[in-house]
Formats: structure tokens, C-alpha cells, sequence
């Protein structure tokens, strides 16, 4: 396998850069680098030289042995000057020695993933942790790299394993006088694992729209006020305001940092009929976009009605609280009156939707799920049948086994990698 190596941080000028090279020659390049390494896991102070012994700068260096690395693989470390050409001509160094060459996107933590350092979940879940832009979204992904999910997954795996034991073993002595009934245990095992998959299925909604992040649509009358909401919300002007009704003709996206969830606010076009072939589109797309998103803020006119059925978690103002002088749920984008209590009330409803969320974060890991369910449901239903059954029963528990095995990467995860991989960086 090549050595590899790649700029661990991001790349242009910084106070410190970080060079990670791992694979059988990373230790021996790296020795002729900067001349000793010190013991793996300990820091030191080394002059880095080039192949005719020029000095290019002082680094920190690092070596980790394998496998007690991020990759499983001999590692080091260099901790240089953030410098452009320094960056450059230590990479141009590296890339000089025979079997060396520079990491692919992800390379790092897909060898980490062929090494056993980490399974497919937890990749996922540094894949999130790097793409977290809140606190909700940095803590949902740190639960999943630290190997929850998967440990999680391994008890359910090990449980229906032994369901599938136990059934074959009845099978194989089906002729020999013994008289095991292992139906009561297998049936606990199997209802147990199914709740378990169950609560988790429900919670991945939930934890998906805390990596993705919610959709909330403010909806309403032309000229009620929507887009200059959006900017009172936005503390910018997101939006053009006009006294012209149906100026917003398309959905205008603000994302946000609620209370700690990522939230993306759409400003959709007022809902009314008109003969303007354009106005209309918009009209269409902003009631497509409000029915799709998970809650409504319906911006309404005195004695106006809203537009859509609303859900018990959607939110109804009335606007223009500045002109009114009424309290709250009348509010006022130009003034700024009830826009606090507005925020306090998203934010406790979306809490309360994300409240539910489980460990899993991915639309595949449900349908991984929901396979696993399957498969252990007929299972359940032909072990009612009787031990004739017990054959195809636990050939279904091997198709549930199957799915899970699946999901954590252990098997036919390749056509899975390449997508995954593909937003890592270089270093990583």
C-alpha cells in the first residue's frame, strides 16, 4: 500500500499548518525530513531539510505507530509555519520519495474505515462533525463518531445471531430425541431487537433535520409583511421590501442558528389568484414549499384566515403589530415588536420537534433499519408457524443480520464509499 500525504489543514496562509503522512513509509520519509523522530505519541522540536539538506522550517513532529493511529497505519505529524511556501515545498519533498504520493479526498479516513479504526456510522459521523455549523449538529455528530450507533447496532446483531443459533441447532437435531423448545427465547430476542429498531427508525426524522436542518415558511397575503419579517429575523435585508404587492415572486432561503438547530426561514410569495402567469408560479411554489416544511409562521391580516390547514405546531401572527399597537401574537418586522417572543416560540416548537431525535442521522441507516425489521418480523411470524418453519425463519434473521451489517459497513459497502467520501477534504 502507497504512503500518502496531505495538508491537514486548510489550505493558504495561517499560523500553523499541519502535514499528516501515514502508510509503511511514513516513518522512514519522515526520518529523512527532519533527522530523528521522537518516541510515537510524544511532541518535538525538529529542523525539517529537503533532499540536499537545505532548511525549509522548525516543526512539530508527531509519529504515531501503528495501529494506535487515526488510520491504523504508521503516522506523522508536522506542525509547521502556516506559510504558503513552506506548505508547497514540503509537499513537493514528500512527493519526491518512491510509493509516496498525495492522499485522494477522505483517503485518510477510508483507510481508517479498511483498518477497523472506524466503522461506516462513525465515517458518517465525521463527515457531519466537519460540516457542523451548530451546537446541536457539532454534539448529534460527535454521539455517532464516538461509536454509539454502531455499538448499538453490534447488541442487535449479536441478539438476532443467536436467534438464527438457536433455530438452526433445532433443525440440525430435528431427528435426534431431544425435546429443546427454544421458541419463548427466540421470540424475546426478536421482540426486543424490533422495539429497539423501532424507536430508533421514529428518531431518525428528527436527527436528520437536526444535520439538515429545519425548514420553517412564512406564509400569507401579498404585502403583509413576510419579506420585511425575514429581515427583522435576518438582522439584514435578505429580501426586497416594497408598498407593491407581489414583489416576492420566488422563495428567498435565509439559514440561521436558532437556539443552537440550524433553521432556514423562507420568505414565499403572497398567496392570492392573479392573471400574471409569473406571480402565479410563485404562488405555486411557495405553497408546495410551505406544505413541505416542518412548521409555518402564517402572517395574516385581522380576520384574514390562512392559506393551508395549520398543523398544531405551526405558528399564527397578526401583522403589522406597529400600526395596531397590539400585543403579541401581533408582531411588526418595521418596528421589531413581539419578534422576541416569535423567536422564544420557534424555538421551543423546533425544540420540541428535534427532541425526539435518535442516533441514526441518515436516510440510509432507516432503510437499513426498517430491512432488519423486516426481516425479523416474518421470522416471527414463522416461528408461530411451528419448528417446520424454523428453516426459512432463520433464513429471514440472516437477511435481517444482513441489513445491519450492511449499514455499519461490514459488508457491500463499497458502492456507498465513493459518495461518502467524496466531501472530505484532502487531509482527512
Amino acid at each position: 500500500m502507497d504512503t500518502i500525504f496531505a495538508q491537514a489543514t486548510a489550505v493558504g496562509r495561517a499560523g500553523v499548518s499541519v502535514v499528516r503522512v501515514s502508510g509503511p513509509k511514513a516513518h522512514d520519509v519522515c526520518k529523512q525530513l527532519v533527522g530523528s523522530l521522537p518516541v510515537p505519541r510524544t511532541t518535538a522540536l525538529r529542523m525539517v531539510k529537503d533532499n540536499s539538506g537545505d532548511f525549509i522550517d522548525q516543526a512539530l513532529v508527531i509519529p504515531f505507530e501503528g495501529p494506535n493511529s487515526f488510520t491504523g497505519e504508521d503516522v506523522v505529524e508536522l506542525h509547521l509555519h502556516g506559510s504558503i511556501a513552506i506548505m508547497r515545498r514540503v509537499l513537493s519533498v514528500l512527493g519526491s520519495f518512491k510509493d509516496v504520493r498525495l492522499a485522494e479526498p477522505g483517503e485518510f479516513t477510508r483507510r481508517a474505515l479498511e483498518n477497523g479504526r472506524l466503522d461506516l456510522v462513525q465515517v458518517e459521523g465525521l463527515a457531519d462533525l466537519i460540516e457542523a455549523e451548530t451546537e446541536a449538529q457539532r454534539k448529534q455528530a460527535l454521539r455517532v463518531l464516538s461509536g454509539e450507533l454502531g455499538n448499538r447496532v453490534e447488541v442487535w446483531r449479536k441478539a438476532l445471531i443467536r436467534a438464527a443459533a438457536l433455530l438452526e441447532a433445532t433443525i440440525d437435531f430435528a431427528d435426534e430425541d431431544v425435546p429443546v423448545d427454544v421458541s419463548d427465547e427466540v421470540r424475546d430476542l426478536l421482540q426486543n431487537v424490533g422495539d429497539a429498531l423501532e424507536r430508533e427508525i421514529i428518531g431518525t426524522e428528527a436527527a436528520e433535520r437536526i444535520r439538515t436542518g429545519f425548514e420553517v415558511a412564512i406564509v400569507g397575503a401579498p404585502n403583509v409583511g413576510k419579506s420585511t419579517l425575514l429581515n427583522r429575523l435576518a438582522g439584514r435585508d435578505a429580501a426586497i421590501t416594497s408598498s407593491i404587492a407581489g414583489t416576492t415572486r420566488d422563495v428567498i432561503e435565509v439559514r440561521m442558528d436558532l437556539g443552537g438547530l440550524p433553521v432556514t426561514f423562507l420568505d414565499t410569495a403572497g398567496i392570492r389568484e392573479s392573471d400574471d402567469v409569473i406571480e402565479t408560479l410563485g404562488v405555486e411554489r411557495a405553497l408546495y414549499r410551505a406544505a413541505e416544511a416542518d412548521l409555518r409562521v402564517f402572517l395574516l391580516d385581522e380576520n384574514d384566515i390562512p392559506p393551508l390547514p395549520p398543523k398544531e405546531v405551526d405558528i399564527i401572527l397578526t401583522a403589522k403589530g406597529d400600526i395596531s399597537g397590539a400585543s403579541f401574537p401581533a408582531v411588526s418586522g418595521v418596528t421589531g415588536a413581539g419578534i422576541d417572543e416569535l423567536l422564544t416560540m420557534l424555538q421551543d416548537r423546533l425544540s420540541e420537534l428535534a427532541a425526539g431525535a435518535g442516533l441514526a442521522t441518515h436516510t440510509r441507516h432507516a432503510v437499513a433499519m426498517r430491512g432488519a425489521k423486516t426481516g425479523l418480523s416474518a421470522a416471527l411470524n414463522l416461528l408461530d408457524a411451528g419448528p417446520d418453519r424454523y428453516d426459512l425463519a432463520a433464513a429471514e434473521l440472516r437477511i435481517g443480520i444482513y441489513a445491519l451489517e450492511v449499514m455499519v459497513g461490514r459488508i457491500d459497502a463499497e458502492n456507498l464509499l465513493d459518495e461518502i467520501f467524496a466531501s472530505f477534504c484532502l487531509g482527512k
